[in-house]
Order: C-alpha cells, then sequence, then structure tokens
C-alpha cells in the first residue's frame, strides 16, 4: 500500500487545521488524537504553521502533515518542519516531481476530468476532491468516477459532520478533510476531544 494511501485509510475524517498560535498544537494536537483522528493537516496559512507541525510532530500517535502546499519550497520547508504528507489546494508537475523526489506522501487538488488526467500522466492514483461543494457536491464526484473509478478520493471543502456519511458511501472515497473540528481560539480540548471522537464513528 502506498504511503499516502495508508495516511488516506487511518481515520475517516483528517482534520484541517489553521492555527495561529503554536502554544495551542499540542492541546489541539493530543484532543484530535485522543478521540480516533491521528492524522494532522497542518494548512500553510499562518505565520505558525511551520511551528506548530514541529510541536504536533512530538505528540505521540499523530500523523502530521502539511497542507496548502502551493509550490516545491512550500513542500521543502513542511518536510523540515516534520510533516509526513504534504496536501495541495491543486496540480502542478513541479509539486508532484518535487514530492517523489523528497519520497514523501502528496495529496493534490483536483476538481475536474483535465486535473485527474494531468496526475494520472504524473503516475499519481490518490486526490483531494476541492473545493468539494462548491465544485459540484456528491453528483459531481459520482459522475467523475465514471470514467476514473480506480482512482482514490479525499474530498475537502464544505463537508460536515452531517454530510461526511454520504461522502463516505462513495466506494472511492477513503476519507474526508474537515475544517469543523477545531474552532478558532483558545482550543477546548475536551470539546476537541469530543467532536473527534464523533467525526471517528463516521462508518465507511
Amino acid at each position: 500500500m502506498k504511503a499516502v494511501e495508508k495516511v488516506m485509510r487511518a481515520a475517516p475524517v483528517i482534520p484541517v487545521l489553521v492555527v495561529e498560535d503554536v502554544a495551542h498544537a499540542r492541546t489541539i494536537a493530543e484532543a484530535l488524537v485522543a478521540g480516533g483522528l491521528p492524522v494532522l493537516e497542518v494548512t500553510l496559512r499562518t505565520d505558525s504553521a511551520l511551528d506548530v507541525i514541529r510541536e504536533m510532530a512530538k505528540v505521540e500517535g499523530a500523523i502530521v502533515g502539511a497542507g496548502t502546499v502551493l509550490n516545491p519550497d512550500d513542500l521543502a520547508r513542511a518536510q523540515d518542519a516534520g510533516a509526513t504528507f504534504i496536501v495541495s489546494p491543486g496540480l502542478t508537475k513541479k509539486l508532484a516531481k518535487a514530492a517523489e523526489a523528497a519520497d514523501i506522501a502528496l495529496l493534490p487538488g483536483v476538481a475536474n476530468a483535465g486535473d485527474i488526467m494531468r496526475g494520472l500522466d504524473l503516475g499519481l492514483r490518490h486526490f483531494k476532491f476541492f473545493p468539494a461543494v462548491t465544485s459540484g457536491g456528491i453528483p459531481a464526484l459520482k459522475s467523475l468516477l465514471g470514467p476514473f473509478g480506480k482512482i482514490a478520493i479525499c474530498p475537502t471543502g464544505g463537508v460536515t459532520q452531517a454530510t461526511a456519511a454520504d461522502w463516505l458511501a462513495i466506494p472511492q472515497v477513503l476519507c474526508v478533510g474537515g475544517s469543523w473540528l477545531v474552532p478558532a481560539g483558545a482550543p477546548d480540548g475536551d470539546a476537541i476531544r469530543a467532536a473527534a471522537e464523533a467525526a471517528a464513528g463516521v462508518a465507511r
């Protein structure tokens, strides 16, 4: 099994995290892992993101990756910080080749047939469907999976606790990405753990 598929199969939901304060990193990571969600995507949308990755990588059981990776430089910085997988909103040849050279799992974003075909040409089979809801939602994904039935998908963008099971009912969907698990501001560990437990219990 490819490294990226192991990441995707580790839990039904990958928390998509925007963390402004590195001091919050450990509390968030510990609560999510304790709640049954070990795979953590830290988006590179804040100045603290790389330090957050470093802190979360110290938490036992955490599988920490970087999201919003846009180019090879982002990838290198994230990997140096301890990221073990990379998530991108889109797909470029440069980024795919950089991930291959760095021997790090890549989950690139796709939104249409052309995106998927370019990924297949690069030897990729695992993709993030993004932005999932505004790209047509479940009907659009099912239509794409007609000609591309052998790919594996992680829908992200607009997925909620209430809709996660509907996405996961699609055989090619191995997991979903969710930003609902950790609200902005100082983290409430108990509340995050409870949200993680609910998400971890979603059937797939």
